[in-house]
């Protein structure tokens, strides 16, 4: 038994000397970061009201707005490829004494686009964007309300092809010499006064309209001012070559003016501009004014060196 253990004994101690003296294998390090992705965040409510009693002989009438804003945007970027998205969404209404509920503004955009860099300043691309509204809109001009307008009645989703200029992060110009549009009218005869109507462009008896051969002009401004305000704007311009004329040129201008006044209180202006030869012959024009809360969260990219 003295024995079995003194050789025991003996067979362990050379290894655990050499356990004491080889070093253990040094841990691989943790790897850094290695985010390509770059997102932004801005999320608002605003609310006005104006209370005036009933024997008020300034006139008025009582009155409570509510709009809400929403962008959202996910760029990634790595080597010459980019992903760069979008989600773009307003809505505003007021109720007023005597009048009830109306819609006053309303906008729903998305937008994703893929890009492979040719230069430090110019991509070639495909994308696909989307623009409609949320909910129904009326005509108010005659004794009756009109709807003239609802989710995707209109919406047009085009697929565009082409060159992106971008000389910095803030600007962007698309040119698309081939953009295929896609004209959605949802339910298109409640909006018919005559059956042989057509409805934005979509002929009788159908919900859609292809234009094949057309071109779009993307441009996006989204600049700081400062530490506490943003100005952010976007024009559209689509053309079908074959219905080309001037005035049938679609030109569509956005413009978003935020700024913070304390902490998450802020005051923004939202104003479009419009020009849809198949809506109206005449230049459209809607703009909002509110004061209230404001919400913004960005993440840079972290790219290990």
């Amino acid at each position: 038994m003295k024995l079995s253990l003194t050789l025991l004994l003996g067979l362990l101690a050379p290894s655990a000397a050499l356990a004491q003296t080889t070093p253990l294998p040094a841990l691989a390090p943790v790897p850094a970061d290695t985010s390509y992705w770059r997102t932004s965040l801005k999320a608002g409510v605003n609310l006005n009201e104006a209370v005036v009693s009933d024997n008020w002989k300034g006139g008025g009438a009582t009155s409570l707005g509510l709009s809400t804003l929403f962008n959202g945007q996910a760029h990634y970027l790595r080597g010459p490829r980019s992903w760069d998205n979008e989600a773009d969404f307003l809505y505003a209404g007021q109720y007023t004494r005597g009048q009830g509920y109306r819609k006053t503004n309303d906008r729903l955009w998305l937008d994703t686009k893929y890009g492979h860099a040719l230069t430090p300043k110019w991509d070639a691309f495909v994308s696909l964007n989307m623009l409609s509204q949320f909910a129904p809109g009326y005509d108010y001009s005659g004794e009756v309300p009109r709807l003239v307008s609802s989710f995707l009645a209109p919406a047009y989703l085009t697929n565009a092809y082409g060159f992106e200029f971008h000389p910095s992060k803030r600007f962007s110009l698309r040119l698309s010499p081939f953009a295929p549009r896609l004209t959605i009218v949802r339910e298109m005869s409640r909006f018919q006064t005559l059956p042989t109507d057509q409805v934005y462009g979509v002929a009788p008896n159908h919900t859609t309209r292809w234009e094949i051969l057309a071109a779009q002009v993307l441009a996006s401004l989204d600049q700081p001012l400062g530490p506490n305000a943003n100005f952010k704007a976007r024009y559209l311009l689509f053309t079908n070559y074959g219905a080309f004329r001037l005035r049938e040129i679609n030109h569509r201008l956005d413009l978003t003016l935020t700024a913070k006044v304390y902490g998450l209180l802020s005051v923004n202006f939202q104003s479009t501009v419009l020009y849809q030869y198949d809506q109206d012959s005449n230049i459209q024009f809607s703009q909002g004014l509110g004061l209230g809360l404001l919400l913004t969260r960005q993440r840079p990219a972290v790219v290990a060196k």
